[in-house]
């Protein structure tokens, strides 16, 4: 059982930068792949980045790759989602969630944090 806390939300304006962090429980952490996803309002969950368990593979959704890094800090069981050059698009609440043994994958994740909302003023 792995149980996640996301952090870091807020307002930002167009343009702007917001590092999001997602702290991990359990002594597990540096087997699970971990992955960011997002939700606005009136629109399905999706995909924004993923990090494999071992940290060697990334992988960005295209509205994202160029502007957001996801990396992970195994010795404090946190992965983190920094981004920038923001857009109103981006305004969603952000979820982190987590893979036994995840390669980077777009779906497939096992546990799920409560989200944190991230909003872009235009």
């Amino acid at each position: 059982q792995v149980q996640l806390v996301e952090s870091g939300g807020g307002l930002v304006q167009a343009g702007g930068s917001l590092g999001l962090s997602c702290a991990a429980s359990g002594r597990t952490f540096s087997s699970y792949g971990m992955g960011w996803f997002r939700q606005a309002p009136g629109k399905e969950r999706e995909f924004v980045a993923a990090i494999s368990y071992s940290g060697r593979t990334t992988n960005y959704a295209n509205s994202v790759k160029g502007r957001f890094t996801i990396s992970r800090e195994n010795a404090k069981n946190t992965v983190n989602l920094q981004m920038n050059s923001l857009k109103p698009e981006d305004t969603a609440v952000y979820y982190c969630a987590a893979q036994l043994r995840g390669l980077g994958q777009r779906n497939g994740y096992d546990y799920w944090g409560q989200g944190t909302q991230v909003t872009v003023s235009s």
